[in-house]
């Protein structure tokens, strides 16, 4: 969880030069990535971490997605009864939903 926040707080939810480039060309994407935004544009409001992680996505996958820029990770709480609990949600970008349809 940490690892995808530090790299959204060091400025990785701009899109990155590569992923302008990039966006275009759904053949850059791996299956597995494009996979991944496909579950991401699928949903309103995005994914938990642990969601991807069940689904079989890597910590790495997701911060090469987040830092190129067709993902954004936001920290938030959640409570489980009175407890609270910090996760990771993972959105889809604007580049992102364009990789998928390019």
């Amino acid at each position: 969880m940490r690892k995808i926040v530090e790299m959204r707080t060091a400025g990785a939810g701009k899109p990155h030069r590569r992923a302008m480039a990039m966006s275009a060309q759904k053949s850059r994407l791996s299956a597995d990535q494009c996979r991944a935004l496909r579950l991401l544009a699928g949903s309103s409001h995005g994914c938990t971490e642990a969601i991807l992680l069940a689904h079989g996505f890597t910590i790495e996958m997701l911060i090469v997605l987040v830092r190129d820029g067709f993902a954004t990770a936001t920290p938030e709480i959640v409570h489980a009864g009175r407890r609270p609990i910090e996760v990771v949600r993972v959105g889809i970008t604007d580049a992102g939903r364009q990789a998928l349809d390019g």
